[in-house]
């Protein structure tokens, strides 16, 4: 009687209400409707037969915490999946490649609303990603990737991102959906190995740089007694020639500026010894002007070399400075000759010296030329060590002149010449009359 009942009469209409609860609402809830169905029913029935209402609310009460509790973990899973789902970037396409649903991040990927990715092409966002590939992957063919490893999608403003798609298949849908998406953004992972190829060839030049380091103080070492027994040999000769009286004056002048540059050489490896061991230059009091002036035979050679003079226009009014004499050559003989090097073959090749005092600022020296120039996106690199624009060049020649001149308290600039090319400039801390005195 009570089954009967159940299953004809009283119960049925109620289970719906029951899973509908159970799909929407909470345990709570769904207990609630359970209490108040089994009331309305007893209130329907009377009490004219209370084992067989205790029965049927029993089974009723069974049967719907079963349909409940089925409710309520279809809910859950149902919640699950889509938090998943609206969390990671998925595409939904159809047999056509149109795009039939898309989440938030996958439409963020994309660079557009989700609205407006629907019913698109997918081919539209990924080129590559054409008809035939994807019939070939709804034909259970693999989804390959291109080459490169990844796919590139195609914003509408026009920026490229790289992103790697995984694929599955519909076997049956309703909606129309054949082909799921998966993709994953690789600009965080292509960032990270580029930094890691940055760090490589960080270390690369730190171990090339102190390999040269220990080269050069083992260089510097062994030439000082070379340099030593030929001055020796010269200064010989030159007595020799003093001997052979007016028509060896010729020779003697001769040898006196090689033994000069002899003595130059030992002075700069000496200098440059003890700027990398102290890191510090010991400064005396200079003249601008005589210290250029020791440098226009040299310049006369690169003239004779290259067939380009070097303007000389040092301004004497002004120009007792604190400078290492040698360092202070050798920065400007390092910048003359890339100045040199830069103009080339150009007509009309120009490469000048000017010096002026600023007064307190300082006493300017500024060396420039016509040559093409240095790219704006080189500026901040060319002083770095390893880093250089000719062909068979070290990349050490304009950081060691940074460094000389950062020895002498001043900051080597470099920018856009008047004559055309390149500027660098730098500055001297002046001394003062009353210093001098």
């Amino acid at each position: 009687m009570a089954l009967r009942d159940v299953d004809h009469v009283h119960y049925l209409p109620l289970f719906g209400a029951v899973m509908a609860t159970a799909l929407v609402g909470s345990r709570t809830a769904t207990l609630f409707v359970i209490g108040v169905s089994i009331a309305a029913d007893l209130a329907m029935k009377g009490r004219s037969d209370l084992f067989d209402a205790a029965v049927g609310a029993g089974l009723f009460i069974a049967v719907s915490l079963l349909l409940a509790e089925v409710g309520h973990r279809l809910t859950s899973r149902t919640a699950l999946l889509h938090s998943i789902l609206t969390s990671v970037p998925v595409v939904t396409l159809d047999d056509e490649g149109r795009i039939r649903r898309i989440t938030g991040p996958a439409a963020d990927l994309l660079g557009v609303a989700p609205e407006d990715a629907h019913e698109r092409p997918f081919s539209l966002f990924a080129p590559d990603f054409g008809e035939d590939i994807l019939a070939s992957f709804v034909k259970d063919a693999p989804l390959a990737a291109p080459p490169s490893g990844y796919w590139l999608v195609r914003r509408p403003n026009g920026e490229i991102v790289p992103v790697i798609i995984h694929g599955g298949l519909l076997a049956h849908s309703m909606a129309s959906e054949r082909v799921v998406l998966s993709l994953a953004d690789q600009r965080p992972s292509l960032a990270v190995n580029d930094r890691m190829r940055d760090l490589m060839d960080q270390l690369s030049k730190s171990w090339r740089l102190n390999s040269m380091g220990e080269m050069a103080a083992i260089l510097a070492h062994e030439l000082n007694q070379p340099l030593t027994a030929a001055t020796v040999y010269l200064h010989a000769c030159q007595t020799d020639i003093a001997r052979a009286g007016p028509i060896g004056d010729s020779a003697g002048r001769a040898l006196d500026l090689a033994k000069t540059q002899l003595l130059r050489a030992g002075d700069i490896i000496r200098r440059m010894r003890e700027l990398i061991a102290t890191g510090a230059s010991q400064l005396t009091e200079e003249r601008v002007s005589s210290m250029v002036d020791d440098l226009r035979p040299l310049f006369d050679l690169i003239r004779q070399e290259t067939g380009i003079a070097v303007r000389i226009d040092v301004d004497t009014a002004g120009d007792r400075v604190l400078a290492d004499r040698i360092q202070f050559q050798q920065a400007i003989t390092n910048l003359v000759r890339n100045a040199v090097d830069a103009v080339g073959d150009h007509p009309g090749a120009v490469v000048s010296l000017t010096g002026r005092s600023l007064a307190d600022q300082g006493y300017e020296i500024r060396i420039e030329d016509n040559g093409p120039g240095i790219a704006e996106d080189q500026m901040d690199r060319i002083f770095q060590p390893m880093m250089t624009t000719k062909a068979g060049g070290m990349g050490l020649g304009l950081s060691v002149t940074r460094s000389i001149i950062e020895s002498h308290d001043a900051a080597l600039a470099v920018g856009r010449s008047a004559l055309g090319g390149a500027a660098f400039s730098f500055r001297l801390t002046p001394v003062t009359e009353l210093e001098a005195a």
